[in-house]
């Protein structure tokens, strides 16, 4: 058999709304098995709470020119875990040449102590074997971001209110912290009031606030029309994204 790595990543920063960065091989000058496509999660964001198990999928799809034997597939994450799929995979023949195969993974960070999953870079690690012999392993087929879950309250009172009278708005900005298994607040963070007219599906940006102690917040507005006022944070490379609840107001 003959052996090929996948060795050179994709240049540029990883977004935060994308979750996987695939890696392309450098090069194959023994053969023709190649690593063609890896998604993880359906390409969404993966965000892990403080106790609650994630499972999510990972797929990944290869070609050679007498087809694709078989793979075998690990989700990575340095020191921390080395997983196989949970029940095995479903491998799917694309087309003569093409194979795709898909699992499931479930990651319980209850066994988490620390929050240094968020910061490091997680892998899916792949094998594939060919009908004729030839294979490729890497232990990089793709990169991609695991973080922490937040989450945000809000209400708005008084309840109803007057029109153009000021509203009071408050809530609270947490994130899974993995090293006690709980909920903390998230201070110091950029944060969205927004506001979505009763009848409509949309919201908008009214004023940002930043997260006080705790992860406080508070502000006002006026009251002008019947409609939801929630909190709205984008995250960042270590914490998802979180969108409250909309809290009604009756403007009379």
């Amino acid at each position: 058999m003959r052996r090929r790595c996948l060795t050179t990543a994709l240049t540029g920063a990883l977004a935060l709304s994308a979750l996987t960065t695939f890696l392309v091989p450098a090069a194959h000058a023994d053969g023709n098995t190649t690593i063609t496509d890896v998604v993880v999660n359906g390409g969404h964001g993966l965000a892990l709470g403080a106790t609650a198990p994630k499972s999510f999928p990972v797929s990944v799809t290869a070609q050679d020119n007498s087809g694709i034997r078989e793979m075998n597939l690990h989700v990575r994450l340095p020191s921390y875990l080395y997983k196989a799929a949970d029940r095995g995979l479903t491998c799917t023949a694309v087309s003569a040449t093409t194979t795709s195969c898909t699992g499931s993974w479930t990651v319980d960070t209850s066994n988490f102590y620390g929050n240094g999953p968020a910061d490091d870079s997680w892998y899916v690690e792949a094998y594939v074997y060919a009908n004729d012999g030839d294979w490729v392993s890497t232990d990089r087929a793709a990169t991609f971001t695991v973080r922490r879950l937040a989450k945000l309250t809000a209400n708005a009172a008084p309840e109803p209110v007057a029109k153009n009278a000021t509203l009071t708005v408050t809530g609270k900005l947490t994130r899974a912290d993995w090293s006690t298994h709980k909920y903390a607040g998230y201070a110091g963070r950029s944060v969205k009031l927004q506001f979505r007219k009763a009848g409509t599906s949309t919201y908008t940006t009214v004023k940002t606030v930043t997260t006080g102690r705790g992860g406080a917040l508070k502000t006002t507005a006026k009251a002008k029309v019947d409609g939801y006022w929630r909190w709205y944070y984008g995250g960042d490379s270590t914490t998802s994204t979180a969108g409250a609840t909309g809290d009604y107001v009756d403007v009379r």
